[in-house]
C-alpha cells in the first residue's frame, strides 16, 4: 500500500502531544462490506485531564479514493512523479462539553471561535436541547466541530505537518475550558 494511514495516525498523536495535548484513547474501525476505515483519537489539552472538555479527532478514509491513488501510483511505475489529482479526506475535530445551564449566545460563540480557528480550522457551532422524561429539565449541549481537508498525496509524501491546525485546535480548546464555568455546566447524576 502506497499510503500508510496507520503511520499517519501515529504521527498525528505524537505531534498532538508536542503541541500540548494528552491522548486518552484511539479506535480503528473497518467496515467489512465497503472496507471504509475510520480512526478516532480522544484527547484534550494536557492541563485539563479533569475535564470539562473532551476532544474527539476523526479521520475517515474512503477506500475508493485510496485505491484510485494507488492505481495512479502503479501506472506511474518506478518513474518518480507526484500523483496528479485532488485526493482529499476530512480530519474532523469534535469538542464536547457537559450539558450547560447558561449556554452562550451561539452567534457570539461562533464568531469568537471563527476568529480563533481562522481559515486553517473552520469551526461550526450548534446547540441541541433534549428532554428525557417529562418531569426532567431539558438539557442543552453545544456541538462544536472543526474540519480540515487533508491531501492524501501530502500524507503519502510526508508533507502534512498539521502544526498550525493543532495550535488553533489547542487555542479553541483553551477558550472553551476558560469560558465553560461561565456557562454553568449541569451536574450529572452518576446513578
Amino acid at each position: 500500500m502506497a499510503i500508510d494511514i496507520a503511520g499517519f495516525i501515529t504521527y498525528l498523536k505524537d505531534h498532538a502531544v508536542e503541541h500540548g495535548f494528552h491522548i486518552h484513547d484511539e479506535r480503528h474501525f473497518i467496515e467489512t462490506y465497503s472496507l471504509r476505515q475510520a480512526w478516532e483519537v480522544d484527547m484534550h489539552p494536557d492541563f485539563a485531564c479533569d475535564g470539562p472538555l473532551d476532544l474527539n479527532v476523526a479521520f475517515d478514509v474512503e477506500p475508493r479514493m485510496v485505491l484510485s491513488l494507488e492505481d495512479q501510483m502503479i501506472q506511474m511505475g518506478d518513474d518518480y512523479q507526484e500523483p496528479e489529482g485532488d485526493y482529499r479526506l476530512p480530519l474532523v475535530f469534535n469538542w464536547a462539553l457537559p450539558p450547560l445551564a447558561a449556554p452562550p449566545e451561539l452567534v457570539m460563540l461562533a464568531a469568537e471561535l471563527a476568529g480563533i480557528g481562522g481559515m486553517e480550522l473552520p469551526i461550526e457551532v450548534s446547540s441541541v436541547e433534549s428532554s428525557g422524561a417529562l418531569s426532567a429539565t431539558a438539557e442543552r449541549r453545544l456541538s462544536i466541530v472543526g474540519r480540515k481537508e487533508l491531501s492524501l498525496v501530502d500524507v503519502m509524501m510526508g508533507r502534512e505537518r498539521l502544526c498550525e491546525t493543532l495550535e488553533r485546535c489547542r487555542a479553541v480548546s483553551e477558550y472553551l475550558i476558560e469560558h465553560t464555568r461561565d456557562w454553568k455546566p449541569v451536574e450529572l447524576d452518576e446513578g
